[in-house]
């Protein structure tokens, strides 16, 4: 973990849809917690997993007797979904980061969201903040059905009224939220975010270009490597990937990972939250320049010297890795 660790019981898991639960934590001698702000995570030790995973707090930031994170299981995942709705009960004792942020929440006059599926554990701490401070906002939450909208009831509140919408789409994108059409008007000021799965992040950037939203404006968090290269503007490339220890030539596609290509050919690199935050997969770059998608370094500059592997790609149409 790159930050404290701290030591929580698990008082409460609740259904909050179709797939994902909740999970309430708590210090152990019910003192108070460490203070976060909207769109924090936690660096979550996963029992059974061997590793850590990345878990958005939802929350009101300014509840200090209690955590709240949803996690959604995802049959296609990596095991930490499927770990954390297994071997984690009510009782147990995680070990956890202390908060961090990489997905704040800015200064603006007006706030648009978009959130989709699990994506509404951020954008819900933050609306918590929004309504409580009586800022000027809307949420639009994205689902397949009623039964998979997360927190359902509690939007559903009159505290919420007027300023949630959802939308149900039944598994066709096309029949639920035009967000072209959401985000042709924008207010002075205003500040968009958004998080969700690869498809709708994807639909809400190019939505966001052709009407012109200033980038400063517009924010993203991504829960895997595919939702990262969604917000990037720049089409994906195919690159090359050589082994500085054996002179190995790897072609990286459009639309994989470097990890995984490293994967497939049999040469193991240290990896974790694999979306570009917790840095294990930092990666020594002896030639060529890599094209930064993590979000890991925004504290530092990560130069042309290392990569996480996980999520960056290239700007250059080879890379030298110290593999």
């Amino acid at each position: 973990m790159t930050t404290n660790t701290l030591r929580l019981r698990v008082a409460r898991i609740t259904r909050e849809a179709e797939g994902i639960q909740s999970y309430e934590l708590v210090s152990q001698d019910g003192g108070a917690l460490p203070e976060f702000e909207a769109g924090a995570h936690l660096d979550v030790q996963v029992p059974g997993l061997g590793g850590m995973r990345q878990y958005s707090l939802c929350n009101d930031p300014g509840e200090t007797h209690r955590y709240v994170i949803a996690v959604q299981r995802d049959a296609n995942g990596r095991g930490g979904s499927k770990a954390m709705h297994e071997n984690v009960h009510e009782g147990d004792v995680l070990t956890v980061s202390e908060p961090i942020n990489d997905f704040p929440l800015l200064y603006g006059r007006s706030y648009v969201l978009i959130a989709g599926g699990i994506g509404i554990t951020p954008l819900l701490a933050m609306a918590r903040v929004l309504e409580r401070t009586g800022a000027e906002w809307v949420l639009h939450y994205c689902a397949r059905d009623a039964d998979r909208t997360a927190f359902r009831e509690l939007l559903s509140t009159p505290s919420f009224a007027g300023r949630v919408h959802l939308h149900h789409d039944g598994g066709d994108p096309t029949k639920g939220l035009d967000v072209r059409a959401l985000l042709a008007t924008r207010g002075p000021g205003t500040r968009l975010y958004c998080c969700g799965p690869a498809g709708l992040m994807k639909a809400v950037r190019e939505a966001a270009t052709l009407n012109k939203w200033p980038w400063e404006k517009v924010h993203f968090e991504a829960f895997t490597a595919e939702g990262t290269s969604a917000t990037h503007a720049t089409p994906e490339e195919d690159f090359e990937v050589t082994l500085k220890s054996t002179g190995q030539v790897l072609r990286v596609p459009a639309g994989k990972s470097v990890l995984n290509v490293l994967r497939t050919h049999g040469v193991k690199v240290e990896s974790d939250c694999e979306a570009g935050s917790c840095g294990t997969c930092v990666t020594r770059v002896c030639e060529g320049t890599p094209d930064h998608r993590d979000t890991f370094f925004q504290q530092e500059s990560a130069g042309d010297a290392r990569m996480l592997v996980c999520v960056s790609r290239a700007r250059s149409k080879r890379l030298v890795l110290d593999l």
